[in-house]
């Protein structure tokens, strides 16, 4: 999806070419930038080499607490704003670890912030922690098998975050104490989303104020991390547009109804007409989430979600002046009331920080990919023949840092609301490899290989390398430096950040309740037990990698 760094074999050709009379002419005329490219690298200082070793040993020591964080998420399976369970868990173990944890964080219940350690550089930690409607799927089988038909479960891989995150804040906070380095880790949890429905209110609520660098992790198939504005995403504003009008008889006296469902139907199709007419970059979606309560009342109140995307946040506006106005005429043709315009959620397109974006990049290389076993390959291989697509296993070299393409390139495609942390704060992505290549996303097939050997190897692979970057912010003032300058010279310079959020809108901390309260009674029995099994699929019965049979059966049914 991301393209890869085009300028490595013109560092290569430069590192090798011979220095002619005219060549040092030429080379002192190159910008000052150039210059660098080509120079010989610094020799490695050994203290900090030292250090970083002891790092990557550390987070393979923690490689059991890693898998247990892992697991212990999946198997709770939460969609946003209802993650009750995982919450507590991570704020449990978090305390006892020694940090200082605020819960209920800009008024949603889920949402904390964990804090250890004093003084500058402030360093942000996040990575979010919901699901997918209707993923529920039994772990190391690569065929469909719900644990619980119709259940939620970890359709994207949101469960191996924390475990990314937590185990590199462990590591260097051990190694801050053993060289009494000052410093402030601040570790938060992406609630919500797969709805876009925190990250705007963080930043509104102050929790990067004082941070001087932010990292997020997300899981992937590749390891890599973006600098600048990735072509893959779109910026999003998400709208619940509610409807009021008079019930009556449906039968008896419809002439005397006004239906707030007529012009929910009216809106959705004149949008569907309008966005005949616009760019191929705009994208938009919705459901209806109130149609009424029953065929023989006229509906008095009903109401539509919609999901308006776009490369820029001039463009995001003018999408939704667009649907204000069709929901206003459909209003008006069907004799009803636009009641409310409510803003659920938001994500500004990102823009990644170049310099720590390239510090990130270096310690993904060093780090390499996890090493593979042939049943991580042969299993990856079986979800792809399952989902139709090409088996060419698991990826096995990193992809390191990718630069952005040229405007007129870019495509857009998904959201992340981590758009509003990158406007706030010089913020950088790692992507992490714990999932398999061609999963369709938001999909039960994408929970397959989130509690298998695939997701634990990626997610410590992922806690070295963010560990390795949280050090060098920690020792490199010119770093944070840079990373500042970037901010405000190249990504701020002719852009300024206004939330889609407005004052009078709140978190929509009612998302999802009704589906909870529907499964998560079955669910509970499910819940991965660490004090008794070494792994979730110990606890499951299930053999790894279980394929589908010749018979084309696919396992075993799941037993708590």
């Amino acid at each position: 999806m991301r393209r890869p760094l085009p300028a490595r074999p013109a560092r290569r050709r430069a590192r090798h070419a011979v220095v002619t009379a005219a060549g040092l002419l030429l080379l002192t005329a190159l910008p000052v930038a150039a210059q660098r490219t080509a120079a010989p690298a610094a020799r490695p200082d050994p203290r900090v080499e030292a250090a970083k070793r002891a790092l990557v040993a550390d987070v393979d020591a923690r490689a059991k607490l890693t898998q247990e964080i892992n697991d212990q998420i999946f198997s709770f399976g939460e969609l946003g704003m209802q993650e009750v369970e995982t919450s507590r868990y991570l704020v449990a173990l978090l305390r006892r670890e020694g940090f200082t944890v605020t819960e209920g964080y800009a008024g949603m219940p889920t949402a904390w912030v964990a804090t250890w350690g004093s003084g500058k550089p402030v360093i942000a930690l996040g990575s979010d922690i919901d699901g997918i409607p209707q993923a529920s799927q039994m772990p190391g089988v690569a065929c469909r098998l719900p644990m619980i038909p119709g259940a939620p479960g970890h359709g994207e891989g949101h469960n191996s975050g924390q475990a990314v995150v937590i185990t590199a804040a462990l590591a260097v906070k051990k190694l801050m104490e053993e060289q009494h380095l000052p410093g402030t880790i601040k570790l938060w949890p992406g609630v919500a989303e797969e709805q876009l429905g925190a990250k705007a209110f963080f930043t509104a609520a102050g929790l990067f104020r004082d941070v001087d660098v932010s990292f997020f992790t997300h899981v992937y198939d590749d390891f890599s991390t973006p600098w600048g504005a990735p072509n893959e995403y779109s910026g999003l504003v998400s709208l619940l547009y509610s409807f009021e009008g008079t019930t009556a008889h449906a039968a008896g006296a419809p002439w005397r109804g006004r239906s707030a469902l007529d012009a929910v139907e009216l809106m959705n199709t004149g949008w569907n007409f309008r966005r005949e007419h616009l760019r191929t970059e705009s994208r938009s979606h919705y459901v209806i989430r109130d149609g009424g309560d029953q065929p023989n009342v006229v509906p008095a109140t009903a109401s539509v979600w919609y999901f308006l995307r776009e490369l820029d946040a001039p463009r995001i506006r003018t999408m939704w002046a667009m649907a204000d106005s069709v929901a206003q005429g459909a209003a008006m043709m069907t004799g009803t009331r636009l009641a409310n315009v409510r803003v659920m959620g938001a994500a500004w397109p990102p823009h990644f920080n170049r310099p720590v974006a390239e510090a990130l990049a270096r310690n993904i290389e060093r780090v390499g990919m996890p090493r593979w076993s042939e049943d991580d390959q042969r299993f990856a291989r079986a979800i792809q023949q399952e989902m139709g697509q090409p088996q060419r296993g698991l990826t096995t070299t990193p992809k390191g840092l990718e630069a952005p393409p040229a405007d007129d390139q870019r495509k857009g495609g998904g959201s992340d609301d981590i758009g509003d942390v990158s406007w706030a704060v010089p913020t950088v992505q790692l992507f992490y490899p714990s999932n398999v290549p061609g999963t369709p996303g938001h999909n039960w097939a994408d929970a397959i290989a989130m509690a298998t050997p695939i997701a634990h190897k990626g997610a410590t692979a992922g806690a070295k390398a963010l560990a390795l970057t949280v050090y060098d912010v920690l020792t490199s003032p010119a770093l944070v430096a840079d990373a500042w300058r970037y901010y405000r010279e190249v990504q701020t310079k002719d852009v300024r950040y206004e939330s889609f959020v407005r004052p009078q809108d709140r978190p929509s901390t009612e998302l999802n309740a009704a589906i909870l309260a529907r499964y998560r009674d079955q669910m509970r029995p499910f819940y991965y037990d660490a004090s008794r099994f070494p792994t979730y699929l110990d606890q499951l019965g299930v053999k790894y990698p279980t394929l589908r049979g010749a018979d084309g059966s696919c396992g075993a049914k799941a037993v708590p």
